[in-house]
């Protein structure tokens, strides 16, 4: 208490009023705020935040788990840097730590979540990967730990989430490449039971259906979502007969475009000329040549909204964003590019 009661008198202000500003209460102007950590900053005064969660009930610290492993990121993740920013962005505002919890793909899932809510060291969780059927999502309602999924599952028990919009994905690219002559329309889906593979290929089967194309199980490319798995599928596309293989692909990972780029250039095969890819839109793929064509959403922004949406159920952020439990599909912003050409004769 020394420390803050030393800020307190160079600032002359309260030692309660102190400490909100210190904690991030929404009872305190900004102005206040930025007064007491600017002045917290010039002492070099850090609070002592085992005590702080010792008289709080809370660490202060949102924890995000994903899986790693070369198989789910391959050489690099594009996707989670940019989500982390987002969220980041909105912890910063209320002294919240963002701590991302890393689950090898080799570890059950399941296994690795008891772990971490046994240790109890985050007050809030995001999970990713949501599977078809989700114990991850039973287990932190049972133990009412606010959390939100990144990802939808038949696992439901009325918890928030965020999802991107598959189900567009799928009418939108099968709707595309018809028009341009394509009936043979391959598309990728992961090897496990990761619930947006499911959800996809649902709708991919309805928009063929729509156009009255028979739905062809050869043409579902199940793989790992990396660089590595998108160049093997080059390679099996190439060694499929020329009668049977698909003129036209798509893709909801966006790390697997620039190795079925590769895998189809090494076979002979020209993206956007002899074969049609539909894509996710990443840094990477921006530089591809044909220039992709594909599915864009602001990472960041995503990010933001797990936040947000996460806070909403926590009762000391309930007020300042009133948005009750969040449930919602985001839509993707199609960016044409030169990928998607017409159908070979």
């Amino acid at each position: 208490m020394k420390g803050i009661r030393r800020l307190a008198q160079e600032l002359d202000i309260s030692i309660g009023t102190v400490s909100r500003a210190l904690n991030g209460k929404p009872d305190v102007n900004e102005q206040t705020r930025q007064r007491v950590l600017e002045a917290a900053a010039a002492m070099g005064y850090m609070p002592n935040q085992a005590g702080r969660a010792l008289r709080k009930g809370s660490t202060g610290v949102v924890g995000f788990m994903m899986q790693s492993g070369s198989q789910i990121t391959g050489q690099g993740d594009v996707f989670f840097m940019s989500v982390f920013d987002g969220v980041q962005t909105v912890c910063a505002r209320h002294q919240l730590d963002l701590v991302v919890l890393l689950c090898s793909s080799e570890e059950d899932p399941d296994a690795y979540l008891q772990r971490v809510v046994a240790r109890g060291f985050a007050d809030a969780l995001i999970i990713s990967a949501t599977k078809r059927h989700d114990h991850r999502i039973e287990f932190l309602a049972k133990r009412k730990i606010p959390f939100i999924a990144l990802g939808r599952s038949l696992t439901d028990v009325g918890h928030p989430w965020l999802d991107l919009d598959f189900e567009g994905m799928a009418q939108t690219g099968v709707d595309r490449l018809v028009a341009r002559g394509h009936s043979r329309i391959g598309v990728f889906a992961p090897n496990d039971d990761t619930n947006l593979g499911y959800v996809f290929i649902d709708s991919y089967r309805d928009a063929l259906q729509r156009h009255g194309i028979a739905f062809d199980p050869d043409l579902i490319f199940r793989t790992y979502p990396n660089d590595r798995g998108g160049h093997e599928m080059g390679e099996r596309i190439a060694a499929m007969p020329a009668g049977r293989r698909p003129t036209g692909f798509i893709l909801t990972n966006e790390m697997l475009t620039v190795g079925l780029y590769r895998g189809l250039y090494d076979c002979g095969i020209r993206p956007g000329a002899d074969f049609a890819v539909i894509g996710r839109h990443s840094t990477h793929a921006q530089y591809l040549n044909p220039k992709l064509t594909c599915f864009y959403l602001s990472l960041r922004d995503l990010g933001i909204q797990l936040a947000e949406s996460l806070l909403a159920t926590m009762p000391a952020y309930a007020e300042q964003y009133p948005l009750g439990v969040v449930r919602k599909v985001l839509p993707l912003e199609l960016i044409e590019g030169d990928s998607d050409g017409p159908a070979p004769r």
